[in-house]
């Protein structure tokens, strides 16, 4: 990450006056980081620039993205122990809510039957690109970053222009690289949109028989392999089989960043004795 958004960050744990980690005496300490549930785990990366900041070795156990048994220990970090204490509630953070995000991926990719699983802009502000890693390394998609990365063309532009004229000012203004994607919630609408030069048709807020048949329809009026078709919109854990069975190529959810739970982590102190072993071993 930035340097600067790294120190911000800091700052706004730290504060402005830190009695509590300066208690502690400059001396050197072993921490240890437990993943007290099962988990796909994310955000060791940044744990290690945040350790680095404070000037702390780090040794990591596992990979961003890998799955994690409940207890074990994925992180190892060694140096003054006020600075391990000073950086332990942001590590803890970064990785309890980015490992929740790719754990709930993860599920939700397996569940899809090989379609693909995607984010959506609901995001924490100032957070997401962390959030859409995560998405990432649980095996997600994480589609559109920002306005500027792709044309999506919402209910109320339909409502203000209509759908063929926002389709027509969208070709005419963006870039030939840019994909310009219609979200639909009729057949109908479904249809203009492929005939019109949509790339990406989205299915919101409809049920998988009714998707099914709008992509009946598009491959009888053999429009199908024209676009991509994406469902969005009420979608959980209880019926993305549904949807992935529909004939769809992508889920979208904003469900995978705002309802994900943050996994229980913890970071614990080790005594002299254990942690000066692990040196010897090492």
């Amino acid at each position: 990450m930035l340097r600067s958004e790294l120190e911000r960050f800091i700052g706004e744990d730290l504060g402005e006056w830190d009695d509590s980690s300066t208690l502690i005496p400059e001396l050197t300490a072993c921490g240890i980081i437990i993943a007290k549930e099962d988990c796909i785990i994310s955000g060791l990366a940044e744990a290690v620039e945040i350790f680095q900041y404070f000037g702390l070795k780090s040794e990591l156990l596992f990979d961003d993205g890998e799955f994690v048994p409940a207890m074990s220990t994925v992180l190892e970090v060694v140096g003054s122990a006020r600075k391990i204490l000073q950086s332990e509630r942001l590590v803890l953070n970064f990785m309890a809510r980015m490992s929740g995000i790719s754990t709930l991926t993860r599920e939700c990719v397996l569940l899809a039957g090989g379609v693909r699983v995607a984010a959506t802009r609901k995001t924490t502000p100032g957070f997401r690109l962390f959030e859409k890693r995560a998405v990432y390394l649980g095996g997600g998609d994480t589609h559109r970053f920002n306005l500027s990365d792709a044309i999506l063309i919402k209910d109320n532009h339909i409502m203000i222009l209509g759908l063929k004229e926002c389709l027509r000012r969208a070709k005419d203004k963006s870039s030939f690289t840019k994909k310009i994607e219609v979200e639909i919630e009729s057949l109908e609408d479904m249809l203009i949109a492929a005939k019109e030069g949509a790339d990406i048709i989205m299915f919101d807020n409809m049920d998988p028989a009714k998707i099914a048949e709008g992509v009946d329809v598009l491959k009888k009026e053999g429009l199908r392999e024209r676009v991509i078709l994406e469902a969005s919109g009420g979608i959980t854990l209880d019926n993305i089989k549904d949807y992935g069975r529909s004939g769809v190529d992508v889920i979208s959810l904003g469900a995978l960043t705002k309802n994900a739970r943050w996994i229980d982590l913890s970071l614990e102190i080790e005594n002299d004795e254990e942690w000066r072993a692990k040196s010897e071993i090492a």
